[in-house]
């Protein structure tokens, strides 16, 4: 059986399902985790705090400079408040995906 991946590719680009922790030590890549209903997200942490967008904004600025994209290729599509978040990146769903991929190769999957 494959495993799910937290990525789903669209006409327009891909959609990438996040799990974003605030106020971290740390900005980066934490793994791969497995929400109760089972779907994969990426497991990412900003040291920006959860107040007036500045972890949004961290998180986008994040995806942009690991995936090599402009600020403006991304936008957040749901869970703006929440933890998670599901994140629309705009270009080639072939090319994205296989950025993406690269990037959680070597990620574990926490559960």
């Amino acid at each position: 059986m494959t495993p799910a991946l937290p990525y789903t590719a669209h006409a327009d680009g891909v959609r990438l399902a996040v799990r974003l922790t605030p106020r971290a030590a740390r900005s980066g890549l934490d793994g791969l985790v497995a929400g109760a209903d089972r779907r994969i997200a990426v497991q990412l942490r900003v040291a920006a705090p959860p107040v007036e967008g500045a972890a949004n904004a961290a998180l986008i600025g994040y995806l942009a400079e690991v995936l090599e994209l402009r600020r403006s290729e991304i936008r957040i599509v749901s869970g703006e408040t929440a933890r998670r978040k599901v994140v629309a990146l705009a270009g080639d769903p072939v090319v994205l995906s296989g950025r993406i991929g690269e990037w959680i190769a070597a990620a574990p999957l926490r559960r």
